[in-house]
């Protein structure tokens, strides 16, 4: 779709984005290597025992009802901390780095730039980091539960987050004031999303549990999470485009002052 409305323009980049097989990409190894990473975390703290269950339904924003088929897909904290060692930790940890190449690599689709080397690979590890401390911070304590100021704070954070993890996976090849409309459209659509999680994934979640089992609440996570990959990447091109004809309107303006 891009290509087609963008073709024979200057952004060559931008039109030859394949949003749609990034954010395949990101939505499975985000369920095979991030989601179970985070599994653990949410249980090695989650006081109230809902773990990972409720922490993903807080991210989708579903009702109770769906909340509780997505209880079923998941253990609960006490076993997950029962069965996890040093060994199977440290695996998911270096699995889930390949998380962070993949949307590293979107970025650099995005703008156009040559891919980073090997030697970058410690910007991986701090990016996971930061992340997983991030959702932990908000996701998991009982603080937030009903503190009104999490959902400001939440949205100032993960404007922030978008915002320097840009920056950091381009390597600081793309300028902070480039990479603000990208880190801000990223953050509006996941506003969105959430909207759209309450009025569609919550309903289809609990009708799908019931004609096909826990497999169907499983099927509707994995849309949402190829969703959320067409959030981050669109997210990006946004700021691109925006980036790119920014300069042009205002030279326009002027002129017609």
């Amino acid at each position: 779709m891009i290509r087609r409305l963008r073709a024979g323009h200057r952004w060559g980049p931008v039109s030859d984005f394949d949003l749609w097989q990034r954010s395949l990409g990101f939505a499975a190894l985000g369920f095979l290597t991030l989601v179970p990473l985070l599994i653990v975390v949410s249980a090695a703290g989650a006081g109230s025992g809902e773990g990972f269950a409720q922490w993903l339904g807080d991210g989708l924003g579903v009702s109770e009802a769906a909340r509780g088929e997505i209880e079923r897909l998941f253990a609960l904290p006490r076993q997950v901390r029962r069965a996890t060692t040093a060994f199977g930790l440290a695996l998911l940890a270096v699995f889930g780095l390949s998380f962070g190449t993949v949307v590293q690599s979107g970025y650099e689709k995005v703008w156009d730039l040559s891919p980073a080397r090997w030697r970058a690979r410690w910007r991986h590890v701090l990016w996971l980091a930061v992340l997983i401390g991030l959702l932990y911070l908000i996701a998991v304590p009982s603080l937030w539960r009903d503190n009104p100021a999490r959902g400001p704070i939440s949205l100032l954070c993960g404007t922030l987050f978008v915002w320097w993890s840009q920056r950091l996976l381009l390597g600081g090849r793309v300028g902070w004031t480039a990479l603000l409309p990208g880190a801000l459209a990223t953050v509006l659509g996941l506003l969105g999303l959430r909207v759209f999680s309450r009025l569609v994934f919550s309903p289809l979640i609990a009708s799908s549990a019931v004609s096909y089992g826990p497999f169907g609440a499983f099927l509707v996570i994995q849309t949402w999470l190829v969703a959320v990959g067409v959030v981050v990447f669109g997210g990006a091109l946004c700021g691109r485009m925006i980036n790119d004809e920014l300069p042009r309107m205002t030279r326009a303006l002027k002129r017609r002052r």
